[in-house]
């Protein structure tokens, strides 16, 4: 095997530029003499021995290149943790989806309040009497306006008129077992209904049940805005919308939802009204 001379005076760096006493034990900087050899005042190094110096550096440069990669990591770690607000047009898009569902959850509910208004009779003949009854046609439920022209002959008197005259006693048994408190006179070929005119007592009996509707569409309008406000609640949970964006949007919502509200009073007024009018 080669050997090189060697001089003792000579740093470890001289021959691998890593190697440092600072970084070597001092075992590792002294030179080594193979036994046998006639050094005659030099010194010489077999190169093998200085393949643990070698590792040392290795093992040293290996760690400080993992801790790096540690640090880097728990870096990027926090750095993901952190919470993005929504921009703008996020707030606009997330908001626009559920306004829009709260709409038109609000518009069916007030057209359900109308049409629950419009089955409260008021001694008036009004063809709205019967939009609530349903004929079991040919096994099908469908509305009797669909399969029937309804009209008015005079303030009193409802006129029902089937398009097929063979469904006529099946409409005339829908409307009997209706809630519409309606006899109907079956002539064979029309169906004639007569709207008593009501009495004081009575016109105050339906009053209250009508206010009663109204009280159950505005249950179901807050009903409605109570979901959507579980709907912010839940993009700001999962760090779409911050709390001050929810606290502006559940202020919007609840515009929209008095604007509705005034909305169910304004019809019962008017049913109120229709109701006490003799």
């Amino acid at each position: 095997m080669a050997l090189r001379p060697f001089s003792p005076a000579a740093s470890a760096q001289s021959i691998h530029p890593s190697l440092t006493a600072s970084r070597l034990p001092p075992s590792r900087t002294r030179a080594i003499i193979p036994p046998g050899i006639n050094h005659a005042g030099n010194s010489y190094i077999h190169v093998s021995s200085w393949s643990s110096s070698s590792n040392y550096v290795r093992i040293q440069e290996g760690r400080n290149a993992f801790l790096t990669r540690l640090f880097v990591s728990k870096i990027n770690r926090r750095r993901a943790g952190v919470s993005r607000c929504a921009t703008i047009e996020e707030i606009e898009a997330e908001k626009s989806v559920i306004e829009k569902d709260v709409k038109e959850r609000m518009e069916k509910t007030i057209e359900n309040v109308r049409s629950s208004f419009n089955a409260v009779r008021t001694g008036r003949a009004n063809p709205a009497m019967l939009d609530r009854v349903e004929v079991d046609y040919y096994g099908t439920p469908v509305s009797l306006k669909s399969i029937a022209q309804i009209s008015t002959l005079d303030g009193t008197t409802l006129l029902v008129q089937p398009y097929d005259k063979s469904s006529l006693k099946t409409v005339e048994k829908a409307i009997v077992n209706s809630d519409i408190g309606l006899t109907p006179n079956n002539d064979g070929d029309v169906i004639r209904l007569s709207v008593p005119q009501l009495t004081s007592e009575r016109r105050k009996e339906l009053s209250k049940f009508v206010s009663k509707l109204s009280e159950e569409g505005k249950v179901a309008i807050r009903n409605i805005r109570r979901d959507a406000i579980k709907a912010y609640e839940k993009l700001e949970k999962e760090k779409k919308l911050s709390e001050d964006n929810v606290k502006d949007l559940s202020s919007d919502l609840q515009k929209v939802t008095d604007e509705y509200m005034k909305k169910i009073d304004a019809i019962q007024k008017q049913k109120e009204k229709e109701l006490l009018t003799v």
